[in-house]
């Protein structure tokens, strides 16, 4: 394992090449199944608030991340650290539908709802009856077409729930409303194009009686873009794109980056790429949304430019790979910041932004904090888009560290991939220091729990010529894993000082997300298919269970009727992970740019496709 070494100088981190993030408590027995940290001394940051804590009862799910903050938390405490080793299945449901099952169910009101992959059907269960069993299913039209037009699986990151009806997306590009009660479909709105090749994947959230919605298909070329729907009638209220003139992408007298304020000029959002290259910019919303009820900010992170080949777009081509925050109300730009300007590793920024206070050299800030696929973490003031902290949180080597003066990367020279030619082991990889796997956060130790990947890459840089509908990538990048042969690592994170606490290391990405309770217990799942519970404090592995199929989903946990809690998640592998690259388990797209089964060629050995709510209790 490479050498850690960091310094401080004019505001910049500097990291040597592999590195560890420091302070590293890993237990280091081997990189396959590592059974944790157990016996690291028990770790908090104090004075930490989540920004918008659920209002709702703390035994629902409402919210596809427990909350407006993102925070995945709960504050029910029944399952501990003590007795988390008495967890058993409680019940299980098939959900009819292979390929990859992301997302999270809701629970309110003694109703579960879960959404599948394509073709997107909806469920309600019972939970006041043995068995759960089901209340309706619903399943709205959804084109065939836009399974062929998927980047990365057909997979769907959840619903939300307000006022009686429960939202989501459909492949297919239409965001759709259900009477939670009755299964009733109560409109359904065209929001993208499949002729364009933009689908819907992402989990919408409901703010002041709008949905909120974005696209996909980064890699087709399309041009991404955010939107507010009325509530009760599906309506468009306002629509901002993410690239373009100041008109599209709502930049107005409000807008104040933190980074770059003495350049007003006026459509950077254009005047970044060259010529009218913005207009195939990529920079798409499939990612996770949080807001902040105090500042009426929503906040939203963007994808790769397109294409992935630099050389056809020179410039910073703002604002992809961004993390933006807009007003609610009107959707208008407020700040926005780049973590990986001119992106040419595809390190799209649309991961979750966490919404919390935080203590920071003796001041508590209103923060955001964010886990990057470029491998850095940011803790950010989300008023004003400052940087505060930016550290490694992976192995990673295509930077030296973030300089907080102008909130850049530093770069590697032999890092930045070109055309025609191979640059290797750049770290992370595409799939970045982490993906779409959420992060959770627990006020009781003030710390964050990050499902990780260690994957690097060769890429080499082609030209690639745009045609609507098809992909639009330009380039070619095979992954092997990182420094020190694992592949993922589970971690509890300090965002006051960009500080692993704890980690625990696993033989694979882990790509499910987080879940952290009261009880200081930590639960999240693995490609495999193992669902694993360990110690909030200290690492310790306190309990795992074999699920039928690799877990990609986000667990959650609620109260039953019968006043006890459980703990439910999705199993069935899939996802850019399990879909495109995992020996067997081959994919039918066209524009995969990994050798086929070669990153995770023995996952086959221990998982295959399922579809199942696996359900916990003690």
């Amino acid at each position: 394992m490479s050498h850690f070494r960091a310094r401080l100088d004019s505001g910049v981190v500097l990291v040597t090449a592999m590195l560890m993030c420091a302070c590293s408590r890993t237990d280091d027995r081997g990189p396959a199944g590592a059974a944790g940290a157990a016996g690291v001394a028990a770790s908090t940051v104090s004075g930490t608030r989540i920004s918008a804590p659920r209002t709702g009862p703390a035994g629902e799910w409402a919210h596809p991340a427990g909350d407006y903050s993102n925070s995945r938390f709960s504050e029910l405490d029944q399952i501990s650290a003590a007795n988390a080793k008495n967890l058993h299945a409680a019940w299980t449901f098939s959900t009819g539908v292979l390929r990859g099952h992301e997302g999270q169910p809701l629970v309110i009101a003694n109703t579960m709802y879960l959404v599948t992959p394509y073709p997107n059907v909806a469920y309600a269960l019972d939970l006041t009856q043995e068995g759960a069993p089901l209340k309706w299913k619903a399943r709205p039209p959804n084109s065939q077409t836009a399974v062929g037009l998927a980047c990365c699986d057909v997979v769907n990151r959840g619903a939300a729930f307000a006022d009686g009806k429960i939202f989501y997306n459909l492949l297919d590009g239409h965001t759709v409303a259900i009477d939670a009660a009755s299964g009733a479909l109560l409109w359904q709105t065209r929001m993208g194009s499949l002729a364009r090749g933009e689908t819907m994947t992402m989990a919408p959230i409901v703010v002041k009686g709008r949905v909120i919605v974005g696209s996909s298909g980064g890699e087709m070329g399309v041009r991404g873009w955010i939107a507010a729907l009325d509530a009760t009638s599906g309506r468009e209220v306002w629509r901002a794109y993410n690239v373009g003139p100041d008109t599209d992408i709502k930049v107005g007298a409000r807008f104040k980056p933190f980074y770059g304020r003495a350049d007003t000029s006026r459509n950077q959002g254009a005047t970044s790429w060259p010529g009218n290259t913005w207009q195939q910019g990529g920079a798409t919303v499939w990612g996770w949304l949080s807001y902040d009820p105090e500042l009426n900010l929503v906040y939203h992170g963007t994808s790769n430019p397109g294409p992935w080949n630099g050389k056809q777009r020179p410039g910073d081509n703002k604002w992809s790979a961004a993390i933006i925050a807009r007003d609610a109300d009107t959707g208008e730009m407020v700040w926005a910041f780049q973590p990986t300007p001119h992106d040419v590793w595809d390190y799209d920024a649309v991961n979750e932004n966490i919404l919390v206070d935080l203590p920071i050299r003796g001041r508590t800030r209103k923060a955001l904090v964010h886990f990057d696929r470029n491998g850095f973490a940011y803790t950010m003031d989300r008023a004003s888009g400052e940087v505060l902290v930016a550290k490694p949180f992976v192995p990673m080597n295509w930077s030296t560290g973030v300089d907080l003066a102008t909130g850049r990367p530093a770069l590697v020279a032999d890092k930045m991939p070109e055309e025609g030619k191979k640059k290797s082991f750049i770290c992370p990889s595409l799939e970045g220091g982490k993906n779409q796997q959420p992060a959770a956060f627990s006020p009781a130790t003030g710390l964050f729990y990050v499902p990780t990947n260690n994957l690097c890459m060769d890429f080499e840089a082609r030209q690639v010529a745009y045609i609507p509908g098809t992909p639009y990538i330009g380039g070619s990048a095979p992954e092997v894993a990182g420094p020190g042969g694992y592949r993922g690592e589970f971690i509890a994170w300090d965002a006051t000082t960009g500080r692993k606490v704890w980690g625990i290391r696993e033989p694979y990405p882990v790509w499910g997300g987080a879940l952290a309770t009261k009880g200081d217990v930590v639960f999240y799942g693995t490609l495999d298919g193992w669902f694993k519970a360990a110690n909030a404090r200290t690492g310790e592995l306190l309990w795992k269970f074999k699920v039928g199929s690799g877990v990609v989903g986000n667990p959650i946990t609620y109260l039953g009727p019968d006043g006890k809690q459980y703990i439910a998640v999705y199993a069935g592998i899939g996802g850019d992970m399990g879909l495109l690259i995992a020996g067997d388990v081959a994919s039918n797209l066209p524009f995969d740019v990994r050798d086929r089964g070669s990153t995770l060629p023995d996952l086959a050995r221990w998982t295959s496709w399922g579809g199942m709510l696996f359900v916990f209790a003690l």
